[in-house]
């Protein structure tokens, strides 16, 4: 059984592969969908996608998946931003950050943005995501780590900065100079090493688990009740996932 997932900063494929069998290709792009579904897989599953310097991966591709017939997964990432958009159309989202933009609590693409090195890198994550830095303030202030003011202060600093500057030593460095408690902030600096949460790794491990699940269950792909749309773009777009690369 085919199964191809897109993957980068979020999880290491090697560690990704000890959860679930499959192809793991980089982050998704424009295009990538539409070409897998050349090769007619049972189920794609998308983590990482790119989104600024390459177009992002087009609504109307996991559409035509879902039309083929292929069962589309989402988590963590650019898969829980359109997990969120197209469950209604049978793309299946996993985990709390899924959850969080379904329900409206989250909104903004910034808040699983991450700036990360190469491939050949591993695609090393450069900054923190937004939705890890929540969560884990909210881990500090349940744990008595610091007070809810300070976790609120520091959040809300974090927020405040683009995505690619975000990281726990630079958001406890404003929060110092903006007068937070300094006991505070070195309760939480020794705390960070074990207290930490990565969300996002979190929930793409969820999905890949519940995809083997799914799989195991030799279960059908979601039933789909929309009109999938032939337009003359999409067309042009089908032609060119098409051509050889």
């Amino acid at each position: 059984m085919s199964v191809y997932v897109f993957l980068g900063p979020t999880l290491p494929h090697e560690d990704a592969a000890r959860d679930l069998n499959a192809t793991y290709l980089p982050p998704v792009a424009q295009g990538d969908v539409a070409r897998i579904c050349l090769e007619k897989p049972k189920a794609i599953a998308i983590v990482d996608g790119y989104f600024e310097s390459v177009p992002a991966v087009w609504h109307k591709e996991i559409l035509f998946a879902l039309q083929q017939g292929v069962a589309v997964f989402g988590a963590s990432s650019m898969g829980a931003l359109r997990a969120a958009e197209l469950h209604p159309f049978g793309m299946v989202g996993v985990g709390a950050i899924f959850e969080a933009y379904r329900d409206g609590r989250l909104e903004d693409d910034d808040e699983v943005a991450v700036t990360h090195g190469p491939a050949e890198l591993g695609y090393l994550s450069l900054s923190e995501a937004m939705v890890n830095i929540r969560r884990t303030l909210a881990d500090a202030v349940a744990d008595g780590v610091v007070s809810v003011r300070t976790g609120r202060v520091l959040e809300e600093t974090a927020k405040a900065l683009p995505y690619r500057e975000r990281g726990y030593g630079r958001v406890m460095r404003l929060g110092g100079e903006s007068g937070l408690p300094e006991d505070e902030l070195a309760r939480l600096r020794a705390w960070l090493p074990t207290g930490r949460v990565d969300q996002k790794r979190e929930d793409a491990r969820l999905m890949l688990r519940t995809l083997r699940r799914w799989l195991g269950a030799d279960a059908g792909a979601p039933d789909v009740r929309f009109h999938f749309e032939h337009t003359t773009l999409w067309e042009r777009a089908a032609r060119e996932a098409a051509r050889p690369s």
